[in-house]
């Protein structure tokens, strides 16, 4: 197991001291909690007595639970019952953060929503990931597969006539990003005012914000952007080829005049080198339906191993295409803490990416694995008894 990064008075997480209560589930609103809980915060998970539904969902869903909630605690709390519903009010009383994505209204006819939670705590950060901000959508039940089809992002995937869905959870996952961000913002900004604030995440506006750059490309061309499979590309070479086996395919990008020369000088494209015209990325692009297919017989000669070899050395752009559970294997992200070791409930080992960030060196790492349900109900309960004495 890498290296873990268990707050510690010589060498504290950025997070450390700092406590999160997550009523979350699916994927939006745990990716906000095991961001935080990767970097150092005390996350705690609240389920439901059955525990998060999440942990039980089969197919495409059945790798949320184990890959969104890591270095977290588990308390299941009925919050139908008085008793429990005072619990959970009570943590958030004590939290310096709570976050949840549940439907609009849904924590606040309990009693848990952020102007009662900010009346017993005005230092509190209160996140709220939902499918839409303010506006005439903001009641609206969304889902990520939802705002990437109303959001453009499933337009520009698939070909046309027939939107697509990016393979991963892109929105859920990214709109946790933003929600972190709003978080650690707010809690700057509670540095200086000692005020909490609600900061809140949307599914919609972030596959607005991700298609952003073809929204610019309308008013830059006068042209609506066309979808990735047909787009014009702004490069000559920017493919996938095929190489001496068929299931061995490999992604070049050569993305500037320089890299031109390079990879002609590295394939022995004597004449492509010589022609002035073609000096110029522009003019390389009119040209893609003669250059491309030379440069696909070219690598249908050549094994891809052969291929990495020679653009690895060059230095070009380049990738082989892999399936994500390919990944764990993979030597750059096993060679310093990309990779962390997890155990399901039935004591599997499960391997899975960890927090891409680095501090000083550093990978943020593994100190809690994923927690069985109500694995520290006790250990918080006796917590909260001792805060109230």
């Amino acid at each position: 197991m890498v290296d873990d990064i268990t707050p510690n008075a010589e060498d504290p997480a950025p997070l450390a001291g700092i406590r999160v209560i997550e009523f979350t589930h699916m994927v939006m609103g745990p990716s906000i909690g095991v961001i935080l809980g990767d970097l150092g915060a005390d996350v705690i998970k609240v389920e439901p007595p059955q525990g998060d539904r999440t942990r039980d969902l089969l197919g495409s869903g059945s790798g949320y639970f184990p890959m969104f909630n890591r270095n977290k605690r588990s308390i299941c709390l009925d919050l139908k019952d008085a008793r429990d519903l005072a619990s959970a009010q009570e943590l958030c009383s004590g939290a310096d953060v709570v976050i949840e994505n549940f439907r609009p209204g849904t924590l606040a006819r309990l009693g848990l929503g952020y102007e009662d939670m900010a009346r017993r705590n005005p230092g509190l950060i209160y996140c709220s990931a939902k499918g839409f901000l303010t506006g005439p959508y903001e009641d609206r039940t969304a889902l990520d597969e939802v705002t990437q089809m109303m959001g453009g992002l499933a337009y520009m995937t698939g070909p046309p006539g027939r939107p697509l869905r990016a393979g991963s959870s892109v929105v859920d996952i990214t709109g946790g990003m933003f929600g972190v961000i709003g978080i650690l913002a707010a809690l700057e900004q509670r540095h200086r005012t000692g005020k909490g604030s609600q900061v809140r995440c949307s599914l919609y506006e972030t596959t607005a914000f991700l298609v952003g750059q073809h929204i610019a490309q309308k008013a830059v061309t006068g042209q609506a952007a066309r979808p990735m499979p047909v787009r014009v590309s702004a490069w000559a070479i920017y493919d996938v080829f095929e190489t001496a086996k068929a299931d061995e395919q490999l992604f070049v990008g050569v993305v500037s005049d320089g890299q031109w020369q390079t990879f002609c000088e590295t394939f022995g494209l004597t004449d492509f080198a010589a022609n002035e015209k073609w000096a110029e990325n522009n003019e390389r692009v009119k040209a893609r339906d003669e250059i491309l297919p030379r440069i696909q017989a070219l690598f249908k000669q050549h094994s891809r191993d052969e291929l990495v070899a020679r653009l690895e050395t060059c230095g070009l752009p380049f990738a082989p295409i892999a399936r994500p559970d390919e990944l764990v294997d993979d030597p750059h992200l096993n060679a310093a803490g990309g990779i962390v070791e997890l155990h399901l409930s039935d004591g599997t080992e499960v391997r899975l990416p960890s927090l891409p960030i680095e501090f000083d060196g550093r990978r943020p790492g593994l100190h809690r694995d994923l927690p069985a349900i109500d694995e520290h109900g006790d250990e918080i309960r006796a917590e909260l008894s001792e805060h109230v004495r």
